[in-house]
């Protein structure tokens, strides 16, 4: 054992799991490249003020739980906490809204950080898919993102989430809402942090887990008697054509999401089977963004989906993904020119597209077809001695145990066909 371990609240993807966070990954983004969105990948760190201005600075995440540190050039850096301000960091700077075929439609996947204290569900490293549709004001826009995510979860056997779908007005509309929602909340037993974000962003306080904040929020005003005629239309149009594309959605009208940005449609995915960490994922429209980060009006939408809590939703459900083999022919050599011979055979089949792995070490016959038995390789090509002068290889299948000679420059095109 090492000894250093992996730190607090972060996990290692090994062997054989790994491979359904790579499935996951696969199912979530394959969607989105069948619908014209293009692949993003921006740094690990970014400027501390693009997450200060763009994610909140009453936010949590800002205040509490983004990993923030000074270079040795006196820059001010933080591990990025969430992907939509960085990607569209990256399209402005690009120009790629200058290009003239706007909305820029654009997926990630890497690694996020947050200072959080560590549960099931919630890491202080995690992973996930994200999507960005940017620089078009479009209802249709929202609902292909919310109909796409569905689609992906779908696809992987998924069947116990929800879809919670939510309107938070607009610059025209949601002042008025914040007033009067400033002057219920402002009456209430608040603790002094929650007074705090009372006057800097009272819809902040509507997505408090705190059981006895909760309880105080019942008849607090609802946004959506205070949403003007645009953003209500707009609402409806989305609602539309999600139904119209056969996807239910629950509507939530105290559902704000966790991050200032947002504006208009907000969503989220749930899954009953996860507890209290239940959101499996969510986004929604941020048309301020661009103009709080420097850049033009630029109207957006976009989402992310945690591929942690995916894998986590499909144990709960019991949903076992039908993974590819990783290795379909393992090779036994048996003697030095057999080693030799076989390793060539083994680089053509590699290059002909046939996943093949080889018993390194100088490992006997014994040892070695029981590595072939942990690979869950479908055949074993063993060769020896006697094999050779006879220009054949032992061609098994580790399903039915049944063994054939084939001759060594037939390997090639007689597991090609098998696997095909």
């Amino acid at each position: 054992m090492s000894t250093f371990q992996a730190p607090k609240g972060t996990y290692d993807l090994l062997p054989p799991s790994s491979a359904t966070y790579l499935a996951v990954r696969e199912a979530i983004s394959a969607p989105l490249r069948n619908s014209g969105y293009g692949y993003v990948e921006t740094p690990g760190f970014e400027n501390v003020e693009l997450f200060a201005r763009g994610v909140g600075e009453s936010t949590d995440i800002v205040t509490k739980e983004m990993y923030a540190f000074e270079t040795k050039g006196g820059d001010r850096l933080a591990l990025r906490p969430e992907g939509t301000a960085s990607v569209l960091r990256a399209a402005l700077e690009a120009n790629l809204h200058k290009a003239g075929n706007l909305p820029v439609k654009l997926w990630y996947s890497g690694s996020y950080y947050r200072y959080e204290r560590p549960q099931k569900g919630r890491y202080r490293h995690f992973s996930q898919v994200g999507a960005e549709a940017i620089g078009a004001e479009d209802p249709a826009l929202d609902a292909e993102l919310i109909i796409l995510a569905d689609q992906a979860y779908r696809s992987l056997g998924l069947r116990d989430f929800r879809i919670l779908l939510n309107s938070l007005g607009d610059k025209e509309c949601r002042p008025a809402y914040r007033e009067a929602l400033q002057d219920f909340l402002r009456g209430l037993d608040l603790d002094e942090d929650t007074r705090r974000r009372v006057d800097i962003n009272p819809l902040r306080v509507l997505d408090d887990k705190r059981a006895d904040v909760q309880k105080q929020l019942a008849g607090a005003p609802l946004l959506r008697d205070h949403l003007c005629d645009a953003c209500r239309a707009y609402h409806q149009e989305v609602r539309e054509l999600l139904s119209a594309a056969g996807v239910a959605f629950e509507d939530d009208e105290k559902l704000v999401r966790g991050l200032d940005y947002y504006t208009r449609t907000t969503f989220e995915f749930v899954h009953d089977g996860l507890g209290s960490q239940s959101a499996v994922g969510g986004g929604g429209r941020y048309d301020g963004l661009s103009e709080m980060i420097g850049g033009p009006a630029l109207p957006s939408v976009g989402w992310a989906l945690g591929v942690d809590r995916t894998v986590l939703a499909l144990e709960a459900e019991g949903v076992t993904l039908d993974l590819p083999a990783t290795t379909s022919v393992f090779a036994v050599p048996i003697g030095e020119e057999a080693r030799r011979r076989l390793f060539g055979v083994v680089t053509q089949l590699r290059k002909a597209g046939v996943a093949t792995d080889f018993a390194y070490g100088g490992k006997g016959l014994k040892a070695a077809m029981k590595a072939a038995n942990r690979s869950g390789a479908r055949y074993a090509l063993v060769l020896g001695e006697r094999d050779l002068t006879e220009g054949v290889a032992q061609l098994k299948d580790m399903e039915s145990g049944e063994q054939e000679p084939v001759a060594l420059d037939a390997i090639v095109e007689k597991l090609g066909s098998r696997l095909a």
